[in-house]
């Protein structure tokens, strides 16, 4: 069109490039766009509010992030209609009702579920609020693990064994848990113990927390720590040069060695310790570069890299150390079943705390401290999860009538045919075929005993593969074993499930949202750890 003005109606175009002949819009006349503003019950306007819930609650944004001026301009640039509630109305209003339809839909899902196992821990906000967070594992009907965030409570009283006995219920009746069957993971604290011991719950400790007692003791040994100690100072010093970070960047391209930020640990978690040495010994070569380099000598005078027999000690730290990483790390899990992994697990770490006689005093003094493991919380955990084939069968009969139910959809044996009126078929062919001999009914033990006898038979399933799936192909072979593996197999083998939503919560009250209300708080992290958001 403006070619064709241009080409034949020369005038014409050059009138409508004419800013001053432009028609001026009163100041009071609104265009169209602007009077057809989106009515709030609308359908359209209701979606754009949803979606602006689902943004504050999954990315841990503020609620205030509705009157920020570069998010208004976002959203008036994507739909000029809109207009976009106030800050007040997402917190009373639009993120409560997303909270309670999520939780409603949590709450059909674990009606479906054989059994409820929690995990749940004690954390405290910046804002000095407690907070007990409890999480939710079961096994679906399709063989998925699934977990859900349940709460994150303010728990005002003493954190006394009965008082989180009385927690633990009100918890349970609130989402329609049977108390009767429910399975408690925590850490080994005492309180946690008895609050299990009050309410009569099936009680499993965090076995992960198990390795870190026993790591955190082999780290505090004189040797360790001092060792530890000289590769902290190095590591230190290089996050606060920012002169020895650079020159350690061109080290590294230099050495043709890993790109990678050396680490400093943390006093409460021991991987964090066996973290940095391992990252110091992968980049030493560069380290010792950079601490001999002029440029950077000049502001480190009491910084020296580590002797030959330091670097030694920390490589058979590193060394003695790494079966407790890997075996922390299976047990973190969270897509995979855990806690039939602690037996064969905690046998195989016993096997390997062995000394050799051309092991140094430092290594034997860290295995023998790891190996100390069992005398307290080790060796019940593991006895506790071998059963044999008789206590297999035991079990069956303590489930009795509910696992035969169970099993009894996919019969064992042949089933008895029934009676029928004789036919023609039968005048004919009576004499020459015999009558259907009837199979003799077994008993529960039989067929159970029969069952377990070929599970135990049946090829063992590569380390690998999830164990939920082959359960979701073979459970009609085995009804009443997969029953009792739905029971516990959904039962995690550590806590680290609730304390992963420390971290989250922590994200959720930063300092700059120190006066979030306990019930607001309860409500963000539940929807940013549960809420499903539809796919494109």
């Amino acid at each position: 069109m403006r070619a064709h003005m241009s080409r034949f109606h020369p005038g014409e175009a050059a009138w409508a490039k004419d800013e001053r002949l432009k028609p001026v819009i009163p100041p009071n006349q609104r265009i169209l766009h602007e009077v057809a503003r989106l009515a709030p019950s609308s359908e359209r306007a209701k979606k754009i509010t949803k979606c602006i819930s689902y943004f504050i609650a999954k990315d841990m944004r503020p609620y205030s992030v509705v009157e920020n001026t570069g998010f208004r301009y976002m959203v008036h640039s994507l739909e000029p209609r809109y207009v976009i509630p106030s800050q007040s109305f997402f917190t009373l209003k639009s993120i409560p009702n997303l909270y309670k339809e999520t939780k409603l839909s949590v709450q059909e899902s674990l009606n479906s579920a054989h059994r409820v196992a929690i995990t749940w821990d004690a954390w405290t906000s910046k804002a000095t609020v407690s907070y007990m967070t409890v999480t939710a594992h079961y096994v679906s009907s399709k063989w998925k693990l699934m977990s859900y965030v349940l709460q994150t409570r303010a728990m005002d009283d003493s954190h006394t064994g009965a008082n989180m006995c009385e927690f633990l219920k009100a918890m349970a009746d609130e989402w329609g848990i049977e108390k009767h069957d429910l399975v408690l993971v925590t850490d080994n604290a005492s309180n946690m113990s008895l609050a299990a011991e009050l309410g009569n719950f099936l009680h499993v400790q965090c076995y992960a927390h198990t390795l870190n007692i026993a790591c955190q003791r082999a780290l505090k040994l004189p040797t360790v720590a001092r060792l530890l100690g000289r590769v902290r100072r190095i590591t230190a010093f290089f996050h606060r040069s920012t002169t020895a970070s650079h020159v350690l960047e061109q080290k590294q391209a230099l050495l043709e060695l890993p790109k990678h930020k050396l680490k400093t640990d943390a006093p409460t978690r021991w991987n964090s310790g066996f973290d940095m040495v391992e990252r110091f010994l992968e980049q030493q070569p560069a380290v010792c570069a950079v601490l001999l380099s002029p440029q950077v000598r000049k502001g480190a005078h009491d910084i020296c890299t580590l002797s030959e027999a330091d670097v030694s000690g920390a490589e058979h730290l590193v060394t003695a150390l790494k079966p407790m990483k890997l075996a922390t790390t299976t047990m973190s899990e969270e897509s995979i079943p855990t806690l039939s992994v602690i037996a064969p697990l905690h046998a195989q770490l016993l096997a390997n705390f062995t000394t050799a006689s051309e092991d140094d005093p430092m290594t034997r003094e860290v295995v023998r401290q790891e190996a100390h493991m069992p005398e307290e919380e080790g060796d019940n955990m593991a006895e506790t999860h071998d059963e044999s084939e008789d206590d297999v069968v035991e079990e069956f009969r303590v489930q009795g009538p509910e696992l035969e139910e169970a099993g009894s959809s996919t019969p064992l044996t042949p089933s008895t045919p029934s009676t029928l009126r004789p036919s023609s078929l039968t005048a004919l062919l009576g004499q020459t075929f015999s009558a259907v001999t009837t199979v003799k009914p077994k008993s529960v033990q039989i067929r159970v005993e029969e069952e377990v006898r070929r599970y135990l038979e049946a090829p063992s399933l590569p380390l690998t593969d999830n164990p939920l799936e082959w359960w979701r192909s073979n459970n009609l072979m085995y009804p009443r074993l997969a029953k009792l593996a739905k029971r516990y197999l959904c039962i995690p083998g550590t806590s680290t499930a609730a304390e992963r939503v420390f971290s989250t919560a922590g994200d959720i009250v930063s300092a700059q949202r120190s006066m979030l209300t306990p019930q607001h708080v309860d409500q963000l992290v539940f929807l940013h750890k549960n809420l499903v958001v539809p796919e494109q």
